[in-house]
């Protein structure tokens, strides 16, 4: 089973680890288009305004140009570790043990703007990069990793459980893969989609599902792993479960 997470904007500094490698990275077919797109963040930086610009940032994050500026140089750590935030606080990796960081480390994925898709312990630094932004001169990502990255995620063996948000799903459909709805129910029975906490409630799914000592191979045992965990999912179609929380 492989759960792709979405990134978040916010990222932790610094990391033990050297200088970006692109070859210690999975999916190494994505290699060629994640050299393009650091090398054009790394130029695109010089220019702070443009930068800004492009990023879609404040000039009161120039901060978030400077991380770019030294993406080649600067420290790396685990993808797990490097994103942080609301659905990260939720899945809390920093509480689990070493065997469930195993667990996770072949579970977990991380889709990026930068990187494509990256695996928890893959090394990266912090960066800025959203997957609506638009780079000068490359159009969309959209248009750019479509191409790249559908083939890499169609070639993913067994169950795949998509928690992307809607802009990094557009990066690349993955045919098959098992989606879920955060929803709470009201007092009539009527269901609606939960968007404040939609994160935290993913997050929580995704913890349990990384760190279960069963691995699921099927949506149904995806519900028992969360029921399991003390988390309401109920299936609602062939490949689509809805996550219950509380009015």
């Amino acid at each position: 089973m492989l759960v792709l997470l979405p990134p978040s904007e916010t990222k932790a500094d610094g990391g033990d680890g050297g200088p970006l490698d692109l070859d210690a990275l999975s999916f190494p077919e994505l290699n060629p288009l994640r050299r393009k797109l650091v090398d054009a963040l790394v130029e695109l930086s010089a220019d702070v305004p443009a930068s800004l610009a492009a990023l879609g940032l404040s000039e009161r994050q120039e901060d978030e140009v400077e991380r770019n500026a030294r993406l080649w140089a600067a420290p790396t750590t685990g993808a797990l570790h490097r994103y942080t935030g609301v659905l990260y606080d939720a899945l809390g990796a920093a509480s689990f043990s070493k065997a469930e960081l195993a667990r996770a480390g072949g579970r977990l994925a991380v889709a990026s703007a930068l990187f494509g898709v990256v695996r928890a312990h893959d090394p990266i630094p912090a960066y800025r990069l959203s997957g609506g932004s638009t780079m000068p001169g490359f159009g969309t990502l959209r248009s750019l990793w479509r191409p790249a990255l559908e083939p890499a995620l169609a070639e993913v063996e067994g169950l795949v459980v998509d928690l992307r948000s809607g802009t990094y799903a557009a990066l690349a459909r993955v045919p098959g893969a098992v989606t879920v709805r955060v929803v709470t129910e009201d007092s009539s029975g009527k269901r609606k989609t939960v968007s404040h906490h939609n994160k935290a409630y993913k997050g929580k799914l995704a913890a349990a599902l990384a760190t279960s000592r069963s691995n699921p191979s099927t949506v149904d045992g995806v519900a028992r792993v969360a029921a399991k965990a003390g988390i309401a999912v109920e299936r609602t179609g062939e490949r689509e479960l809805e996550l219950l929380t509380k009015a």
